[in-house]
């Protein structure tokens, strides 16, 4: 007799494998992969920009605000991130687009200019770059004065000249000094000397400037020297040693925390 078959017997085993995570990992390293990238092309960008407009970058982000102050628009940074359009002015108020300039391009700029329209009162304006600052400079020549004798009040020729600085300088956003100075001969009025002359022309040429366009937020200083820091240090009587200086300090030092070093 054939051999029974016997049935065949399946068995099916089922192997349980582990939960399931997804692949929302993916998602999170793309997202630090992507900002990593964003990171090191900022870092990138930023080498390549000029150090001006890297200063107006920082200005712009310290300053920008989206509130408005008393019911007004106000604008913050300008209409882009590396166009300066000073810092706190409510719309309409500003005159133009601040611009920031490099202290050598500053001061050729002013040079341009004295050279353009000063021409018999151009050799009593010295600009140059000293400690950082651009210098400008309004000296008294023989015959040829910026104020009258022992007197804080302005002759026409140093209201010209200062219509011109301001008139030059009053887009950029950068904070000046206005300095006095006087020679060494004594001040001849009674209790007054040369300190009272000195600090009395520069804040009237102060006032000049202010005037003339220049906001007073701007002015970080005024200060009389007498004649503690002669221009001519041979010839301590020169009358060169009378002057006015405006020291246009570097934009860094909009901030109010930073020292007006000029010395």
């Amino acid at each position: 007799m054939a051999e029974r078959l016997r049935p065949i017997i399946v068995v099916k085993k089922i192997k349980k494998h582990a939960e399931h995570h997804g692949g929302s990992w993916k998602v999170a390293y793309a997202d630090f992969v992507t900002a990593m990238m964003a990171f090191f092309l900022l870092l990138w960008l930023l080498a390549m920009v000029s150090p001006e407009k890297r200063i107006a970058l920082s200005q712009y982000f310290k300053d920008y605000s989206v509130f408005k102050e008393q019911g007004e628009k106000v604008t913050k940074g300008g209409t882009g991130i590396l166009e300066f359009n000073g810092a706190g002015r409510k719309a309409g108020n500003a005159p133009g687009k601040m611009e920031v300039m490099s202290p050598e391009k500053l001061k050729t700029k002013i040079k341009t200019a004295v050279d353009a329209n000063l021409k018999t009162l151009k050799d009593q304006v010295l600009v140059d770059v000293h400690e950082g600052n651009v210098r400008i400079q309004i000296v008294d020549n023989e015959g040829s004065q910026m104020f009258l004798l022992g007197s804080a009040r302005p002759t026409d020729k140093a209201l010209e000249i200062l219509s011109l600085v301001s008139e030059t300088i009053k887009e950029t956003p950068n904070k000046i000094i206005v300095e006095g100075h006087t020679d060494a001969l004594p001040y001849k009025g009674g209790e007054t000397t040369n300190w009272e002359l000195s600090t009395a022309r520069a804040s009237a040429a102060r006032r000049v400037l202010e005037n003339d366009g220049i906001t007073a937020d701007r002015i970080a200083k005024v200060v009389g020297f007498a004649d503690n820091d002669l221009l001519i240090k041979l010839y301590p009587n020169d009358p060169r040693n009378r002057r006015i200086s405006v020291i246009i300090l570097p934009i860094q030092y909009n901030n109010a925390s930073a020292p007006f070093n000029n010395r």
